[in-house]
């Protein structure tokens, strides 16, 4: 992604100061509904060690973190060498319904929260309107979002080492930019799991492969259904098909929280697949081949690119319309009851 546009003024005669800068972003992305936090740029060297301190302690499966992982980019001098600040923003997003018609039956799936970036460019340009007037700029780099928003002091881990922020729980997308507008020190937090989680075993009991256990706070990655449905390749001979309840994703570990209880599970509508359309995806065509509206229908909810990993994960759902069904299920409000029973 190209940086904001300077327009032409010296960050160093820019007669607002950089902590009046921080407050009118954050009073932005508070109109805007959004949460952020901003670190100094030199974290990011706290950032690759969390993750090398968990693989030099053989905590991290090798494939994970090959195909995971080791994406990251913590060269800052290769992105924007001026960076002197990190910030994270986290965007709560409702879940997508998406309606695949198929041997005379309507399917309603599911896409969890995060998978839709439209918003991402929205949120640049929001920033970019408060700091490139001071002559500061923009930069985006593949970055471990959950763990800087944890450490940011803008979200907290659950159990199941998702990320939740106050008010939004578990659903919202994180976006983050490096920024070469100057950063005093900040608070920096300890990688632990949130109160709630004491004494709670909701989502250990949900998780479907085993991937949550109590003998360690990192769960087993390699276990993950959202790592496996996400990967393009076939499912592993252990992971059972009946599992699979979104499109892509998964949200058992989710939809049993605590921390999600009073946290409204919105959900808004998207495309509609006839009946040709979800044919030609269940046998596996290529982007060329799909006519030019199913194109944009998979462009609309960002799959296209995915086409191959998406097609599996469709046939999975529609082998047992009950499997979309547990997906819609999971995303009804539950009650105080419902949460209880599940955290025992």
């Amino acid at each position: 992604m190209n940086d904001t546009a300077k327009n032409g003024k010296d960050p160093a005669r820019s007669s607002t100061s950089p902590a009046e800068l921080l407050n009118m972003l954050l009073k932005t992305l508070e109109k805007m509904g959004l949460r952020g936090k901003i670190v100094p740029a030199g974290r990011i060297r706290d950032l690759m060690e969390d993750i090398e301190v968990n693989r030099r302690a053989g905590l991290l499966d090798p494939e994970y973190f090959e195909e995971s992982l080791s994406l990251f980019d913590f060269e800052v001098a290769n992105s924007l060498p001026e960076a002197r600040s990190i910030i994270i923003i986290a965007n709560p997003q409702p879940h997508l319904r998406v309606v695949f018609n198929h041997e005379g039956q309507t399917v309603p799936v599911i896409i969890p929260p995060i998978y839709i970036s439209a918003d991402d460019d929205r949120i640049k340009a929001a920033l970019a309107g408060v700091l490139s007037p001071a002559g500061y700029r923009l930069f985006r780099r593949p970055l471990p979002l959950k763990t800087l928003g944890v450490r940011s002091g803008l979200a907290q881990f659950g159990k199941n080492n998702i990320a939740y922020v106050d008010g939004m729980g578990s659903y919202f997308r994180l976006v983050a930019f490096y920024s070469d507008m100057p950063c005093a020190e900040s608070e920096w937090h300890e990688l632990t799991c949130m109160e709630e989680c004491t004494g709670c075993a909701a989502c250990r009991r949900k998780c479907p492969t085993g991937a949550i256990t109590d003998d360690r706070f990192l769960i087993r990655a390699e276990r993950c259904l959202t790592f496996h449905n996400e990967r393009r390749c076939d499912f592993p001979e252990w992971l059972d098909v009946s599992w699979h309840h979104c499109l892509v994703g998964c949200l058992q570990c989710q939809s049993c929280c605590p921390a999600n209880r009073k946290v409204l599970s919105t959900v808004e509508d998207g495309p509609v697949f006839t009946s040709d359309e979800t044919d030609l995806l269940c046998h596996g065509v290529t982007p060329e081949e799909l006519p030019a509206a199913t194109r944009e229908k998979l462009r609309e909810i960002e799959l296209l690119d995915t086409l191959g990993e998406t097609t599996r994960n469709l046939r999975a759902l529609l082998q047992n319309p009950g499997n979309a069904e547990r997906g819609l299920e999971l995303i009804h409000n539950r009650t105080d009851s419902e949460v209880s029973d599940e955290c025992q």
